[in-house]
């Protein structure tokens, strides 16, 4: 599609992320595969960002994700200092055909509220939509603001208001390990060197290695769930992802000796230490904080399998379509979108109880690890997301031309 498109990452971590950032990893995912189809991308995010684009738009140097631990009057206006940015450039230049809005909120409040005389926008929704209900119950898209979701599951949760807006959903893909990223492979067919690594002791369908919990550490997670029966079972665990905005056990400490640092109000800090560091020894749970790149890779290919006891309606689920790339069954609760996304009994294993969950972790490796590789890359690959994201373009396009000609 030979279109220019404002990508707007928003104003709190850089793309790609240095490792937690599911949101920033989406984009970086997508950009790349747009502009392979001849679409011109506009950046829209902080001068950190090292991902090829066609021009960037940015107000920040620096990433403010950690600057959310502070109270919000002192926070609230980074946002929209990033919107008022963009806003700027859409009316400074006139070669801006379409904006893809992800910045919560505020993003698409200040969009919706531009006029007809500002571009089209699809806004997507990554997170939990019951958070805002006056902004989504109010909400009017003029024909010209779209939005889709993230899982099916998230959108038939949707306020109506919102529901009426939405022109369906888009799984979040991430690079496959390994993969070729050229195109979805054909039926049946592994793609070419996305076979994961040989089980390190060469018994057994799956990996030997430990099972990986990956997100930030949150009650709505789980990971106490997860820490808990691991440790009860006997199976090594790795905790992969920050605490309220500090990313690994280091820094916890430096803003746990500061009697001033937010951290001692955060919410997820507390959850942290009241309730998942009993169960994390450093041996058999280990806490390795956020990890990226090829870190992150070596761990997933290496996992027995990815744990998700999540504990509300997970909206989407990158991570989970990461794990099952790299060849990592996924265990969890049958939440969200998790029933979507893992194929019982073929790519992973759901439960409805805790006692069920357990019974799972016991026999995870009934699962092939090629099972999920082959679903995620027919499912899941980064080409399967373009296309279904140049088609929601193409659909926002038509339907505002509609409403001028009206």
């Amino acid at each position: 599609m030979n279109i220019t498109v404002l990508m707007n990452a928003g104003p709190w971590l850089p793309v790609p992320p240095h490792g937690y950032g599911g949101i920033e990893t989406v984009v970086a995912t997508l950009v790349p595969e747009l502009r392979a189809r001849g679409t011109r991308v506009v950046l829209a995010t902080v001068a950190a960002s090292t991902l090829a684009a066609d021009d960037q738009v940015c107000v920040f140097d620096e990433g403010q994700f950690a600057q959310l631990q502070r109270p919000y009057n002192q926070v609230m206006g980074l946002a929209h200092a990033h919107m008022q940015r963009v806003v700027a450039e859409l009316r400074r230049r006139e070669d801006i055909d379409l904006v893809h809005d992800h910045v919560e909120a505020v993003g698409l409040g200040v969009l919706s509220t531009m006029g007809r005389s500002a571009p089209p926008v699809l806004h997507t929704l990554h997170w939990d939509l019951h958070k805002h209900p006056e902004l989504y119950g109010g909400f009017s898209g003029d024909g010209r603001v779209w939005v889709n979701g993230v899982s099916r599951s998230q959108v038939a949760r949707a306020p109506r208001n919102l529901r009426e807006h939405s022109l369906g959903w888009a799984y979040l893909a991430t690079p496959l390990a390994g993969a070729d990223r050229t195109a979805p492979p054909e039926e049946g067919r592994v793609p070419d060197g996305a076979r994961p690594a040989a089980p390190s002791d060469g018994a057994g369908r799956g990996h030997r290695g430990p099972l990986v919990m990956l997100g930030r550490i949150s009650p709505l997670k789980g990971q106490h769930l997860g820490a808990r029966l691991c440790r009860e079972l006997g199976l090594p665990l790795v905790l992969a992802g920050p605490v309220g905005g500090l990313r690994g056990p280091r820094e916890l400490a430096a803003a746990l000796a500061d009697p001033d640092h937010g951290a001692h109000a955060n919410p997820d800090v507390r959850y942290h230490l009241d309730r998942l560091a009993p169960y994390v020894d450093g041996e058999l749970v280990r806490w390795a904080g956020s990890v990226n790149g090829p870190e992150r890779e070596r761990l997933l290919l290496d996992a027995r399998a990815a744990l998700f006891p999540v504990q509300w309606e997970e909206p989407g689920g990158t991570a989970v379509i990461e794990a099952l790339a790299c060849g990592a069954p996924v265990v969890g609760l049958r939440r969200g979108c998790l029933p979507e996304l893992v194929e019982h009994g073929r790519t992973g294993l759901l439960a409805d109880t805790e006692e069920e969950l357990r019974e799972h972790l016991r026999r995870v490796e009934d699962i092939d690890p090629e099972e999920c590789r082959r679903s995620a890359a027919l499912r899941f690959s980064p080409p399967v997301m373009a296309e279904r994201y140049l088609d929601f373009y193409g659909r926002v396009l038509d339907l505002a031309a509609r409403t001028r000609r009206r």
